[in-house]
């Protein structure tokens, strides 16, 4: 279940070609290519988040916060954290005092922050505009998109897009299995100054923490 939940919980965060194949929306694309832009030109972004999963016997709500860097990030969510400074991700679990370090893949299926926020929907996604509508009374474009490969867990994408910020408001996941995931971004902050640290684990820092090195 960890490794469910720190998989989803990138989805609630933050630069690839378009494939000759995807049929896009050419308005979609317009509003996720100004997100990008926007996102892009920011020195950083902190935010809170809510993740709401239901489906089956489930139903529970987790909230977290997470800061972006360009493309580093760093997430926590109720005890967990996700770290990455583009070349490694450290998952670090506090109730168990264990740390799990990965080489940082640009390729992978899970969608994180830096992929949220910037412009990875060409390449893994077709999409299209559904529509506007008013969510905690902000106007937001909504955006459809669907996997292109076969090997994504998720079979449908929402983004929700606030028209006056141009910034990804939050939005719903479908999973294989039935589960549908609300997320929601709230408390905005950009261009702080975030130090370099905060995108990488210190296990001095964590005194007795087991290290599973999977790289």
């Amino acid at each position: 279940m960890m490794k469910k939940t720190l998989s989803v919980s990138l989805l609630v965060m933050c630069s690839l070609s378009i494939p000759a194949m995807a049929q896009n929306d050419a308005k979609a694309k317009t509003i996720l290519q100004n997100v990008s832009k926007k996102v892009n030109g920011l020195k950083s972004l902190k935010a809170d988040f809510s993740l709401h999963l239901s489906g089956g016997k489930v139903n529970e709500t987790k909230k977290g916060t997470f800061t972006m860097k360009g493309q580093k990030y760093h997430v926590m969510l109720s005890g967990q954290e996700i770290i990455c400074d583009t070349k490694t991700i450290w998952t670090y679990n506090k109730d168990a005092n264990e740390v799990q370090v990965n080489k940082y893949d640009p390729n992978e299926q899970t969608i994180s922050p830096a992929k949220l926020f910037t412009d990875f929907y060409d390449k893994e996604y077709s999409y299209k505009y559904i529509g506007e509508k008013k969510i905690s009374g902000k106007n937001c474009d909504i955006i459809e998109m669907l996997p292109i490969g076969k090997n994504k867990q998720f079979t449908k994408i929402d983004i929700d897009i606030d028209k006056a910020t141009t910034m990804v408001t939050g939005g719903n996941v479908w999973d294989k299995n039935g589960s549908q995931y609300q997320y929601n971004i709230s408390n905005v902050k950009t261009n702080e100054n975030v130090a370099d640290n905060t995108f990488s684990f210190d296990a001095k820092a964590h005194p007795g923490v087991d290290v599973v090195d999977l790289r």
